[in-house]
């Protein structure tokens, strides 16, 4: 990867292999314009893409093809120091036919995809799988 500073608290990164330019901007809470994903929601986002990503690979894997997965997602930063505090998911898995077994592997993913095990312990994750977990048969 290359990244450059572009003024104006934008920045560019630059994927070499595949030449795709992803851009940030500094928060309106941060003197920022907002024009771009900040730096803390790339972050965010990198953790969701995470665990979609795994998913798809382990039921690859078995030979079924997961159909569309949503995944709201809400950042939550601390102040002093300021930073990520909790990643708040809320996933709609569609089409998909999810039982207990399958959430609870969803679950695990979630708590050991490799973004989600760089974070410090202090970021809270939160889910909305326990709710779905006890909405569902075997």
């Amino acid at each position: 990867m290359k990244i450059t500073y572009k003024g104006g608290l934008r920045v560019e990164a630059l994927h070499t292999k595949s030449k795709t330019i992803i851009h940030t901007d500094a928060p309106v809470d941060n003197n920022g314009k907002g024009a771009s994903f900040s730096p803390t929601d790339l972050l965010a986002s990198s953790v969701v893409s995470c665990i979609l990503t795994i998913a798809g690979i382990h039921y690859e894997k078995k030979g079924i093809a997961l159909k569309e997965i949503k995944c709201d997602l809400k950042k939550i930063m601390t102040a002093n120091p300021r930073r990520v505090g909790e990643l708040k998911m809320t996933f709609d898995f569609g089409e998909n036919k999810f039982r207990k077994k399958d959430l609870q592997i969803f679950k695990q993913i979630v708590e050991t995809c490799p973004v989600s095990l760089s974070l410090s312990s202090d970021v809270l994750i939160t889910t909305n799988i326990p709710l779905l977990l006890n909405q569902v048969d075997e």
